[in-house]
């Protein structure tokens, strides 16, 4: 079943990665959301929090899972945190999937970074449970994520009840 997805990543430093990989999953013939060109994002950086607020919520809409394509410096991002709060209240799946082993357009990888679910926490039977116990990362490169994503991204979705 193909699902609308969210990307989310820090922008910068990772957007080349990020497009490969979004890109390999369209030539796989499945659909993806979420994901927006330099122009616009370039835009709306532009503005107040409140509305970089509402056009993230905006973006999320209709998607049931989001990816959070995790470089070096992705963890403790203030618009990561923000699209990692916003998907978890909407009930989406989440899932993290490293991209610092995914060469870059000059050819380079990158430092591995902090899972961004480690400062997370929610409340489970008395007893705090950290995001990253919940919720499955895989490394983009070791785990196969050209051919794997579509399954990972399916496991996520079914588990949240989407």
């Amino acid at each position: 079943m193909a699902r609308r997805t969210f990307f989310s990543f820090h922008y910068s430093p990772d957007c080349w990665r990020a497009s490969q990989v979004k890109n390999s999953w369209v030539t796989q013939d499945r659909k993806a959301a979420g994901f927006f060109n330099s122009v616009e994002w370039e835009e709306v950086k532009k503005k107040q929090d409140s509305e970089i607020e509402k056009w993230i919520d905006k973006q999320l809409m209709g998607t049931s899972v989001t990816v959070v394509l995790i470089g070096s410096n992705t963890a403790g991002r203030k618009w990561i945190n923000y699209e990692i709060k916003s998907s978890y209240k909407r009930g989406n799946g989440l899932l993290g999937i490293y991209i610092h082993n995914k060469k870059n357009s000059k050819g380079f990888t990158s430092k591995k970074g902090k899972n961004p679910f480690d400062t997370w926490t929610i409340t489970e039977n008395g007893r705090k449970v950290s995001f990253s116990s919940i919720y499955p990362t895989y490394d983009w490169v070791n785990n196969d994520g050209y051919t794997n994503m579509g399954s990972w991204i399916e496991k996520v979705a079914k588990a949240a009840g989407k």
